[in-house]
């Protein structure tokens, strides 16, 4: 192990720091999306993170049409991923034509969890939750910043009936920033909700 270590360029030891780290970052997520935490604000992201809390993992997330957004935090370790195995395991391919087809992996990779969370979604949307009645009053946590006073649309992650799901959000408050903690007081339609940071509600 030291030896093969010793042997390999500061470049590629960098990348492999890279590599593993990710992985690591990438278990972590999946751990906690079984679990029912959200690993994308667990602290991974601040390197806090982002596939992975809730479910933006393939696991238990919802995703909307407008949430297959691809500045996340998860999209950035799914790729970093693709891209760091293929680049460390080939080579024995000249980084002319190593570089280009990892890309091609860590783009490939990223777009097919973002089609397996839309078809887990739509899976998880054919269920018998009625957001309607279930959502109000759950508590969560703010996925994407939510500009206030219903400026403009962020999205949230919220555990309902045990399961932990995403929405598009907006707040009639000040702006929540990613990572805040947030109640439903509303449900504007299926695919959004009206939150308030909890840390400002009067007890």
């Amino acid at each position: 192990m030291f030896s093969f270590w010793a042997t390999l360029s500061i470049g590629m030891k960098i990348l492999w720091c890279i590599t593993l780290a990710t992985s690591l970052i990438f278990v972590i997520q999946s751990i906690a999306t079984f679990l029912g935490v959200d690993a994308d604000h667990s602290g991974l992201d601040g390197a806090d993170l982002n596939m992975d809390g809730i479910p933006d993992d393939p696991s238990f997330a919802e995703v909307h049409s407008s949430g297959m957004n691809l500045l996340t935090f998860r999209n950035f370790i799914n790729f970093l991923l693709g891209f760091g195995w293929t680049s460390v395991l080939l080579t024995n391919i000249p980084w002319a034509w190593r570089v280009p087809l990892a890309v091609l992996v860590g783009v490939s990779l990223v777009a097919v969890v973002m089609l397996l969370f839309k078809w887990l979604s739509s899976m998880q949307q054919s269920g018998n939750i009625n957001i309607y009645k279930s959502a109000v009053g759950c508590t969560g946590t703010a996925y994407l910043a939510i500009p206030g006073e219903r400026k403009g649309e962020g999205k949230v992650q919220i555990t309902i009936s045990g399961a932990v799901r995403e929405y598009g959000a907006i707040t009639d408050g000040p702006d929540l920033p990613t990572g805040s903690r947030i109640r439903v007081v509303e449900v504007v339609d299926p695919h959004t909700l009206l939150v308030e940071e909890i840390n400002t509600l009067i007890v």
